[in-house]
């Protein structure tokens, strides 16, 4: 497939390429500098450059170093901003020397203090990737969160919809969300129960995103769910001290509509400041009646006192989509129907056109921070989230005794089926509270004490809403009821030493503690397919311990290298608690995480490897085993690995022309593998062995390329994708994988700024997939012998086409 597009991808980048040279300007002017905090020397990469009364501007990189392409004549007027810093306003020349720009911190705190604790810098020997608000906001124009990451290294996204709205998901190093920690302000979002996040409930939280920071491997300590594979720190939206507003208008294929509001305050006399944002996001979906109806909204207010900082966040998304989560079967695929979506399709005639999901997510968060001394700070935050919906769907030919609905006799015969409705539920509450406290000693050590307490109160439940025999049933009546409950205690402590001029030393220690119980009647999945309602009761108790610690050498303030050692510990999930005994209880994994790294910037380019040895014990993987309990669960594999080495790179091309990129290359493997396959002949399971096989959904390779031109208000970026074969299940069979894609993408924008009564009007075009490559992302497969022969059944997940989306902005 990558050959066959090579041709095509050399073509469009030469006409890019072409186009770029030929407008390029006659007498090209450039600054250089580097961004400091004025007091520790230390680099401020992110900060960003803007040539005042223009659109041009550029973020430093990680030692703080910026290359920036002026416009005007000279001297030119430079803004230089950043988060938790004084606004500085200089006048430069081309003729200068490398400007080297000190930053003060500013009396105002922002709320980047409430992240700081779980956050990486460049003393910290961990692999991160820094993703700012200026990134965010040029790829923002619809499509969910995850499709704004999928350019950073060792990233893989996929859309049940197929064009990234809807239920999304992402891998980072092939580890799925459910093991990917995220937080928000410092506020754990995954799951107390599945673990995994779900995007969908919060539509269009990327526009009130200041900036993201992905750690790859266990990372430093956080709150929340463990870290099996990365974490996402997620900083909302910085407090601004003048007033504005901003419309946000798109349009695309499959009938997708994005609009946004946001408004801002700017600091009052009072001392308060408040913004705030309303979203609508709706789209039909690239597979069948794969539709969303997403509304959002966000608020914010905040008070800053001498030393201190009150803040407020409340953020709420409500969701409405069709079910899109089946997949399309392989044999529909080899048709040629790539959208066929079977949701539905149980009720005769047309299928079910309430076939959704539908779930309200409410998030409160009320944060405080104190500067007790210029090198003390102490932060607390409280939270609640409140969550509530259910998916329905049609069932043909269901038994009635399994809804608790009594058989219906009648003079000739007795009904025992029936087709019906049913609701499934969740009414969830999630609360508590998290704190750090953060010690520095002028350029020598620093301490971070922090940890948090959450309490998780869920209750899953089932009601038919509609029967064509309906018998004994009344409204409102749940055939399985049951609640969860979860305690998670975490403490942490981080450290930081500097032992001479170059060389810093890093420990982190974290106690975590989890209680989780569970009361009622709930589905259990049954081989072969169905369900029955069981009793379900268990309890357990677990702690873990989360060691960590390395070393960082610092050459200069452009070249740093790293090694160190990480413990992470993770408990199973609902599923295999429900179905399974306390008997016969999957146990929790273990990882012991090792990462080496270097990053060098030089004159025009900048490199870094990364090299991460990730060895798990007790990996909880499907192997197609039935337990005590005849249900499929994830079981523990002894030992299995991910190794790797991370790569990028960047270079300035031309003056307007610049390119960047980064590639994994890894073996993901399990040492011994026991793989069980149902024997419908004999009613027993066949068991099969392998060896180093590799893990399913771990591409061996992913890369992505971004070359970008801009100049004045015009930037064009090419951005293309690559992604290895990936397995579906963990046997290593090529019937059963993902082939290997090559995906460019296109977008085009252009700012306005002389316009009255505005700042800004900006237009953006963004092409995805312009060679048109039929390609899925993701998929599932199950299998049994039957007649004597093995028969296997796939399903897979696929991309959309070429399709566009078409933004407009205003900014007042």
């Amino acid at each position: 497939m990558f050959s066959k597009q090579l041709p095509l991808y050399l073509f469009s980048t030469g006409i890019l390429c072409f186009f770029m040279a030929m407008s390029s300007p006659l007498m090209a002017q450039t600054i250089t500098g580097t961004i400091i905090d004025a007091r520790t020397n230390e680099p401020l990469a992110g900060a960003n450059v803007l040539e005042v009364g223009t659109s041009n501007g550029v973020s430093a990189d990680r030692s703080g170093r910026f290359t920036l392409e002026i416009t005007g004549t000279e001297p030119v007027r430079l803004r230089i901003t950043f988060v938790g810093y004084r606004t500085k306003t200089i006048e430069a020349g081309k003729d200068e020397a490398s400007l080297q720009i000190a930053m003060d911190r500013s009396t105002l705190m922002s709320n980047e203090v409430f992240v700081e604790a779980l956050r990486a810098d460049e003393a910290s020997p961990m692999a991160y990737e820094n993703v700012s608000h200026t990134r965010i906001e040029e790829k923002n124009l619809g499509q969910d969160l995850p499709y704004l990451l999928e350019g950073t290294p060792s990233v893989t996204t996929t859309s049940d919809a197929g064009g990234g709205i809807g239920y999304t998901g992402l891998r980072i190093r092939g580890v799925d969300q459910r093991r990917i920690n995220v937080t928000i302000n410092g506020i754990p979002v995954n799951d107390a129960e599945s673990h995994g996040v779900y995007w969908v409930n919060m539509p269009d939280l990327a526009s009130s995103v200041e900036n993201i920071q992905v750690q790859r491997g266990v990372g430093t300590s956080t709150n929340g769910a463990a870290a099996f594979g990365a974490t996402m720190n997620i900083q909302t939206t910085q407090m601004q001290t003048d007033p504005y507003g901003e419309v946000n208008t798109s349009v695309g294929s499959f009938n997708t509509r994005k609009a946004n509001v946001m408004l801002g305050s700017g600091l009052m006399n009072n001392g308060w400041q408040f913004q705030g944002r309303l979203s609508k996001i709706a789209s039909d979906g690239y597979i069948d009646r794969a539709s969303s109806d997403l509304k959002s909204f966000y608020l914010s207010a905040a008070r800053n006192g001498d030393r201190s900082l009150l803040r407020s966040d409340i953020f709420s998304g409500r969701e409405k989509t069709y079910q899109a989560w089946y997949g399309v079967s392989e044999s529909r695929l080899e048709d040629g129907d790539r959208t066929h979506n079977p949701a539905g399709t149980e009720k005769a005639g047309e299928p079910y056109d309430n076939q959704t999901d539908n779930y309200q997510q409410d998030h409160y968060q009320l944060h405080y921070s104190y500067q007790l001394s210029d090198s003390w700070n102490a932060n607390l935050s409280a939270h609640y989230t409140y969550g509530r919906g259910y998916y329905e769907e049609y069932k043909a030919e269901q038994p009635l005794g399994e809804y608790n609905i009594a058989p219906i006799g009648l003079p000739d015969t007795t009904i025992s089926q029936s087709d019906l409705v049913r609701q499934l539920w969740l009414d969830n509450h999630f609360y508590g509270a998290v704190f750090s406290t953060d010690y520095k000693k002028e350029d020598r050590w620093s301490l971070t004490l922090g940890g948090g307490y959450n309490e998780y109160d869920g209750d899953h439940f089932g009601e038919v809403v509609w029967a064509r025999y309906a018998g004994d049933s009344e409204m409102d009546d749940r055939y399985y009821f049951n609640n969860a409950f979860k305690k998670d205690f975490n403490t942490y402590l981080k450290g930081r030493y500097h032992l001479t001029d170059h060389f810093t030393a890093f420990a982190d220690a974290q106690i975590r503690q989890i209680t989780y119980e569970f009361l009622g009647k709930d589905r259990l999945r049954q081989p072969g397919g169905g369900e029955e309602v069981v009793d379900v009761e268990q309890r357990d108790e677990l702690a873990f311990f989360n060691p960590k610690a390395g070393l960082t050498y610092r050459l200069r303030n452009n070249h740093r290298a790293y090694l160190s050692f990480s413990v992470g510990n993770k408990e199973p999930t609902r599923d295999e608690y429900v179905n399974s005994t306390p008997e016969n209880r999957p146990r929790h994994e273990t990882l012991y995480d090792w990462e080496a790294g270097y990053s060098g910037t030089f004159e025009s380019f900048q490199v870094s490897a990364n090299f991460y040895y990730m060895d798990y014990k007790d990996q909880l993987i499907l192997t197609g085993e039935i337990n005590d309990v005849g249900a499929y669960v994830r079981q523990n594999v002894p030992e299995s690995y991910r190794m790797g080495i991370e790569l990028q790179a960047g270079v300035q091309l031309l003056d307007n022309l610049e390119w960047s990129g980064n590639a994994t290359f890894s073996r993901n493997k399990i040492r011994d593998y026991t793989y069980y396959l149902d024997d419908y002949d004999s009613g027993t399971q066949d068991v099969i062995t392998y060896e180093n096989s590799d893990i399913a959904f771990s591409p061996d390779v992913t890369a992505h390329s971004l070359l970008r031109y801009s100049r004045e208000g015009l930037s064009a970026q090419l951005s293309s994708k690559y992604v290895a074969r990936q397995y579906l299940d963990n046997t290593q069979t090529r019937s059963r994988s993902l082939d290997p894609y090559f995906v460019n993408d296109v977008q085009l924008s252009y700012d306005w700024t002389a316009i009255s009564l505005m700042e800004k009007v900006k237009a953006t075009l963004m092409v995805n997939n312009l060679f048109n490559v039929m390609y899925e992302s993701n998929g599932y497969t199950y299998g049994f012998i039957a007649d004597g022969n093995p028969q296997y059944f796939n399903y897979y997940y696929p991309q959309a086409g070429r399709n566009f989306l078409l933004q407009l902005s205003f900014k007042f």
